[in-house]
């Protein structure tokens, strides 16, 4: 300190007076509060009732490779086959009317699908969405994939898209409190429901 207050004193001249102000100077450490001013509400889709998918016992193999070799759609929840890709409905849904979409090409990451196939896939998200709004009323979606397990996969070796209707007060008092969740159509139901509406499935590559 004193070798550096030294040197500064050659070049600026300091006075005795304001050495000692800076030999009794201590750093001055401010923590700022961060802007919250723009910041979006954050909203949670609870689902508990997952816990019996988390719980339950793997079955070996993947199941967006071996569902599409069985024939029977109904069984296998499978609303509608397309050229490249597929559309089903998921076992353990955190909503009614909640969608995977899949390739059929195994594959862990998007980039590893041809045009071709990432285009399918997003007709069919398109076309779902469309359909749900009509059948189920829903008035929005969260639509997406989680890659890898630390993206939050669940079957992280064949990618999938994950398409939940939403509508307001959806995340009420039961799942939060009661760890219940109300599903007001049960699977099969919901795939009678939407199944004569995927057969009509019209896509730009069918033409």
């Amino acid at each position: 300190m004193d070798t550096l207050l030294t040197s500064i004193n050659k070049k600026v001249k300091i006075t005795d007076e304001h050495t000692s102000i800076f030999a009794n100077t201590q750093p001055i450490v401010r923590r700022m509060k961060p802007d919250t001013t723009h910041q979006l509400p954050l909203t949670r889709l609870w689902a508990p009732w997952r816990i019996e998918y988390i719980r339950s016992i793997k079955e070996d193999g993947c199941i967006f490779c071996d569902k599409p070799e069985n024939d029977d759609d109904r069984e296998m929840l499978i609303l509608h086959r397309g050229k490249l890709a597929f559309v089903m409905m998921n076992l353990f849904p955190y909503n009614n009317g909640h969608l995977l979409i899949a390739p059929y090409t195994h594959a862990d990451n998007p980039g590893d699908l041809s045009c071709e196939e990432r285009s399918e896939i997003m007709e069919l998200a398109d076309a779902s969405m469309i359909i749900i709004k009509k059948v189920m009323k829903a008035e929005g979606f969260n639509f997406g994939a989680n890659i890898g397990c630390a993206g939050g996969a669940g079957i992280e070796e064949h990618v999938h898209f994950h398409v939940v209707p939403r509508w307001r007060g959806d995340t009420n008092f039961m799942p939060v409190l009661g760890h219940t969740k109300v599903q007001v159509d049960g699977l099969k139901e919901s795939y009678n429901n939407l199944k004569p509406h995927f057969d009509g499935i019209s896509l730009k590559g069918d033409t």
